[in-house]
């Protein structure tokens, strides 16, 4: 390598030298770096990928998650496919939808929950679904953090996605990416919510059974209950129940259990309970569990579980559709120059936000002959 060259070693400076600094190496092997971008880059074709799922590839699994995420309409395509092969390798596992308000330790409780499914030969996979902020879009995605144990746990797969502005924080492609799993061979999956609010909606719509984690000893447990998440619930667990927080915990439970004797029987004929646990102090997770494995076994008995999957497939036909007629019209070149122009006259007091809304509407299915 080329000596160094300082203009303050030249003559007109007096009395100063700098010396040459450490020389930069070459890298090493700069085929293996672009090689290894290259890999990273690379997009397989469908059948590799969900031959990949299906043996059991997280590497694989996690790629096919990204594209499932994607909002390139190239990945768009390729991801259909790939959950098209791996439909038929699906639907096997438990699908449990887990939500609380913030603050009730539902990573925490994931995380003891999965640990003892795992210790018994079951493989979890943990769908997080993480806010984005509305002004850069942005996502923490700290769920591995926060369940710092089942994450290294070989026969457990935890995907935080960011919600990306979708209904309450869901990520759009949360139904696709349980297909997927599934296929990978995880038997029983968690679906985690950002926090009570309409995201509950959209989580109940596709899992088995929907879990409502409360916190006690915060004043009067019942002003918690809103009638449409406690209708969804099929059940309540009280969380934090250790140290002096015991007492407020059963008494909770007890108030809990009493208010879910008021509403009418759901579809399934089941009828919710509640029950106290400490994730911290690993009490009470088994018989959250039982709690599960029992509204399972009630339900494919009377053929409610069966009934309740085909709803949801066709409950998500139609979200997919509406999904995708928004997404073709605003990024159709058409509405796209005429977008500004309609919101500017509508601002301005021009035109009403209904005939903007129409006119558009024409626009993009004229674009479509």
């Amino acid at each position: 390598m080329s000596k160094q060259k300082h203009i303050e070693n030249s003559g007109e400076f007096k009395g100063l030298k700098v010396n040459d600094g450490v020389p930069q190496p070459e890298i090493i092997n700069k085929q293996a770096v672009e090689r290894f971008k290259d890999l990273k880059k690379k997009l397989f074709s469908p059948q590799e990928y969900s031959d990949g799922i299906i043996k059991g590839d997280r590497t694989i699994l996690s790629k096919a998650i990204t594209l499932v995420e994607s909002s390139l309409p190239a990945h768009r395509e390729l991801a259909a496919k790939i959950v098209e092969n791996c439909l038929p390798y699906s639907g096997k596992s438990v699908r449990i939808g887990i939500t609380g308000v913030p603050g009730v330790g539902k990573s925490t409780f994931i995380e003891a929950l999965g640990k003892q499914l795992t210790s018994v030969g079951n493989k979890v996979a943990v769908l997080a679904v993480d806010p984005s902020s509305e002004k850069t879009q942005g996502s923490i995605l700290g769920d591995k953090t926060r369940m710092e144990n089942l994450s290294a746990d070989y026969n457990a797969f935890i995907r935080p996605s960011p919600s990306a502005g979708s209904l309450g924080g869901v990520a759009r492609k949360t139904r696709e990416t349980v297909i997927l799993c599934e296929a990978a061979g995880y038997n029983i999956v968690f679906i985690e919510t950002v926090g009570v609010g309409q995201s509950e909606t959209a989580v109940h719509s596709m899992v088995d059974f929907f879990l409502l984690l409360m916190l006690a000893g915060a004043g009067d447990e019942l002003q918690g209950i809103k009638r449409g998440i406690m209708e969804m619930a099929d059940g309540i667990v009280i969380t934090k129940a250790d140290a002096d927080n015991i007492l407020h915990a059963e008494n909770a439970r007890n108030q809990y259990q009493n208010a879910l004797h008021l509403f009418p029987v759901s579809e399934s004929e089941w009828i919710p309970g509640a029950t106290i646990c400490s994730a911290l102090k690993n009490t009470g997770i088994s018989e959250v569990w039982n709690m599960i494995s029992n509204y399972v076994d009630f339900v494919k008995t009377n053929g409610y579980f069966d009934k309740r999957r085909k709803s949801q497939a066709r409950y998500w036909m139609y979200e997919s559709i509406y999904d995708t007629l928004k997404s073709d019209f605003f990024n159709k070149p058409e509405i796209k120059d005429s977008l500004e122009n309609y919101e500017n006259k509508v601002q301005n007091g021009e035109m009403s936000s209904f005939v903007a809304a129409s006119e558009l509407i024409n626009k993009f299915l004229l674009s479509q002959k």
